[in-house]
């Protein structure tokens, strides 16, 4: 029940007592929704709408550009034990969006906050945005690809070889995936209607 999802995400805290956070990055191409997400987990937390993370749907280009690390308050005292890392989204070309070699370096913990990314030049050791010596907390612990489901079978070769690379990466770390589909009420007018109907549309199942 949504109760005991609830609980679980409040009482919960990672095994590792080197890790305080269980660290989530969230990839995908351009205007996937991806701060979206963050404000939406975020709202539903802290029972309030909350837009911490800024968006831009219309611009065409990814709004988000620096590496950023998302707390979520439990209380006045306290955090959530996870927390969110957003980035610049994919995009077809090769320079724009988010370099690959630099999603995969933010995997080991080799980005540090608030580094801005530069779509014509990949992160270096010589860069002050690189952590040369990652811990355990730096690294990402769970990887979640952000894709609209309406844009799923419109998505560019190149941008869907840019995340397939980021995946590998991500298996050959050992760091569990998953996906989320946005905007189902773009794409679904069931859904649209009655979010409900989410769980009985044969058009989203399609695209799952």
């Amino acid at each position: 029940t949504n109760k005991e999802n609830l609980d679980f995400v409040t009482s919960y805290q990672p095994r590792n007592t080197d890790v305080k956070h269980l660290r989530i990055l969230l990839h995908g191409p351009i205007g996937a929704g991806k701060s979206s997400f963050v404000n939406s987990v975020e709202s539903v937390l802290r029972g309030r709408i909350v837009v911490r993370a800024p968006t831009d749907a219309i611009s065409g280009t990814s709004y988000t550009k620096k590496y950023t690390t998302y707390k979520i308050q439990k209380d006045p005292a306290r955090f959530y034990s996870f927390i969110f890392n957003d980035i610049m989204g994919f995009e077809q070309n090769t320079n724009s969006g988010v370099c690959v070699e630099d999603v995969k370096l933010a995997l080991s913990g080799h980005v540090t906050e608030g580094y801005k990314f530069t779509p014509e030049h990949q992160l270096t050791e010589s860069d002050q945005g690189y952590n040369s010596s990652p811990t355990l907390e730096d690294s990402v612990h769970v990887l979640v690809c952000v894709v609209p489901v309406g844009t799923v079978s419109l998505l560019s070769d190149e941008v869907v070889k840019k995340m397939r690379e980021v995946r590998l990466a991500a298996s050959d770390m050992g760091i569990p995936q998953m996906a989320i589909l946005t905007k189902v009420d773009e794409a679904c007018p069931e859904v649209k209607k009655d979010i409900n109907n989410v769980y009985k549309s044969m058009y989203l199942k399609q695209q799952v």
